[in-house]
């Protein structure tokens, strides 16, 4: 009987010198730095973006609940910088790339309504009739290459910043950040895929 009685006191033991550690995604700095990025590629002829509400930490959303609370033993939270990082060689080229594409073939189709962003963070032909038949092959080329340079710096940010788990996180920032640095007039999709004008 004795050796049952022990055992809660065991396990009451081990459970204290149990530590969780929750490494969170940092929402408002990746928002912070998809602005940054997004009106550099976009430049300073995009609208600018209405002011979102806040969100509370850790993880964008409420605070996590931990049972090991109930029990009087607090969860550690691990924390990397804060800051998310975009300023790599790598992440800087493919911003450049994007830039030059963006204001040499892109904007003019998105100005007319050719062009739209994705709900999920590039860009596609919405109305292809828009697009004089000369240019298609070459817009049809500038959204493929705008497209894999999207989804290569939404994976480098995530390496980048040694969590190459939040790369589908950083990709929903930008997805939204594209949306809210876009000009009035250009065309986006909702998250159900259909197409609304800004």
């Amino acid at each position: 009987m004795r050796r049952w009685l022990g055992m809660p006191v065991a396990a009451a033991l081990a459970l204290t010198a149990c530590v969780t550690i929750n490494v969170y995604f940092p929402a408002a700095e990746a928002k912070e730095a998809a602005k940054e990025f997004v009106e550099k590629v976009i430049g300073d002829e995009a609208g600018s973006s209405a002011p979102a509400p806040e969100e509370s930490k850790p993880g964008g959303g409420m605070a996590s609940f931990d049972p090991l609370m109930l029990i009087g033993i607090a969860p550690a939270y691990a924390q990397s910088s804060p800051d998310i990082n975009i300023k790599t060689p790598a992440i800087q080229a493919i911003q450049s790339r994007m830039k030059s594409r963006f204001d040499g073939t892109l904007r003019k189709h998105f100005d007319s309504g050719a062009l739209g962003f994705t709900n999920d963070g590039l860009v596609s032909v919405r109305d292809a009739s828009k697009i004089p038949l000369g240019d298609r092959v070459g817009v049809n080329q500038a959204v493929a290459d705008q497209g894999r340079d999207a989804k290569a710096v939404y994976r480098e940010i995530a390496v980048a910043n040694k969590h190459p788990e939040w790369e589908g996180q950083i990709r929903a920032v930008f997805a939204k950040q594209w949306v809210d640095s876009a000009k009035g007039g250009w065309w986006y999709q909702d998250a159900g895929g259909g197409w609304k004008q800004k």
